[in-house]
């Protein structure tokens, strides 16, 4: 009988410890780096360079977690197809990294995103409020950007503004004044390519949502207002005080409509330039120093897209945004790694990237260029995805029509406001129907 009662005893002994030992942690597997097992399939946008740093990131993670493994597919452009076709198909990524927010706003209308509910307070805590609400639907978080990007940047020659006698303005009033110095020193302030019309959809965007807000930004981003409302009337005005400047432009309007981006680049910085500024996103630097011999901080520099009526911190970008199909330990476990700041430095000290990420120290970044342009991201008060972006891709984003041939046909006659306001307004409601 005493045996009996011992061995029952001990019997309850075991499953009590087996409870205790439950309790430590979820019956998912994920209560501790290193404890988490199985497998992730990531798609992305990135490939060649791009794809090899975010290895780097992956390895980072399955060091501290060696029991998954990351498989990622770098499917470049055809990522939102890529990835329409697994949706359809029922067998999507468990992540993915998308640059469009309509595609990822269009997933979650589908009801196949998760929400990052696990890991929303850090989330929040570590990142910027855009790059966290262009991926909030509903008050919940569905995901972050991963890797931006700063369009609120102008580029200019060192050599030139030297000689103009001019430096880096603080604000809207005081570079169009100095693009009149510039212009009477024997150069021509502005390079601009024009040809697809998307750089002028950016220069658009950086000035509405200075002038404007971010809250009219949000609402004309969701045609909750026209575009012939005061607002974007008011910002294509202020346009005019560049654009309208032909003979400060390189070639003039006509030259401009017939340039490309990179040939713009180039006219502002080869050996002999034509243009003293570029006004557009970090990338220029690539096109910089891919075409023209212009070394960083001597001959060629970078300074914020300049404030006004008193505009502070603002930054209209782009980037890539984790969003999460399939809710595993294991994926769960990389997007919470995703999340840090340890994620963003591996790939930031390689270069080539920017992290609205507020807990990485600008001090990793690899240079003093990328510090100020990526930095400002993170510091930003009020960031902002590229408008354009945000459209139906018939306004926003193709060739020959919507906002880039709006903004093209502007260029040819920047004098007839109205007009260009009510084509907008057109091409806005067409491309809902």
């Amino acid at each position: 009988m005493r045996t009996r009662k011992l061995h029952v005893l001990a019997l309850l002994a075991a499953i009590f410890a087996l409870a205790i030992a439950g309790c430590g942690g979820d019956d998912d597997g994920d209560d501790g780096a290193g404890d988490v097992s199985g497998s992730v399939d990531v798609a992305g946008v990135w490939t060649g360079e791009e794809a090899q740093a975010f290895n780097a990131v992956i390895n980072g993670f399955e060091e501290e977690n060696p029991n998954v493994t990351v498989n990622y597919d770098p499917a470049g452009d055809e990522l939102p197809t890529v990835l329409g076709t697994a949706v359809q198909g029922g067998n999507p990524p468990d992540l993915a990294a998308v640059p469009q927010p309509g595609v990822v706003k269009d997933f979650f209308e589908q009801g196949v995103l998760q929400p990052l509910d696990f890991a929303e307070e850090e989330i929040k805590d570590n990142f910027t409020s855009g790059a966290v609400e262009v991926a909030t639907f509903n008050d919940k978080v569905y995901g972050f950007i991963f890797k931006a990007a700063n369009k609120s940047t102008v580029w200019f020659n060192v050599k030139l503004y030297e000689a103009a006698g001019v430096e880096p303005a603080e604000t809207f009033d005081k570079f169009i004044e100095d693009a009149q110095t510039l212009k009477a020193s024997g150069t021509r302030a502005y390079s601009i390519g024009v040809d697809a019309g998307w750089p002028l959809t950016d220069m658009f965007e950086n000035i509405y949502l200075r002038e404007a807000g971010p809250e009219l930004y949000d609402q004309l981003a969701e045609h909750e207002i026209p575009w012939t409302h005061p607002s974007v009337k008011r910002a294509l005005s202020t346009m005019t005080e560049i654009i309208g400047e032909a003979d400060n432009i390189v070639g003039g309007r006509s030259g401009a409509l017939q340039t490309d981006f990179p040939t713009s680049v180039t006219n502002a910085f080869k050996q002999n330039p034509e243009g003293a500024q570029v006004i557009e996103g970090d990338f220029v630097r690539t096109e910089v120093e891919a075409s023209t011999p212009a070394k960083p901080l001597d001959e060629f520099d970078v300074f914020e897209f300049p404030s006004i009526e008193g505009s502070e911190g603002v930054v209209v970008g782009g980037g890539d945004t984790i969003v999460m199909f399939d809710q595993t330990p294991a994926s769960r476990a990389l997007v919470e790694y995703l999340a840090t700041a340890e994620a963003a430095e591996t790939w930031a000290e390689m270069g080539g990237f920017a992290s609205p990420n507020q807990e990485l120290d600008p001090a990793v970044y690899p240079d003093e260029l990328t510090r100020t342009t990526a930095s400002a991201i993170a510091d930003a008060e009020t960031f902002r995805f590229d408008l354009s972006d945000l459209q139906p891709a018939a306004f926003g984003a193709t060739v020959g029509q919507g906002m880039w041939q709006a903004m093209t046909e502007f260029m040819e006659n920047p004098s007839n406001v109205d007009a260009t306001a009510n084509k907008l307004e057109r091409e806005a409601k067409r491309a809902s129907q």
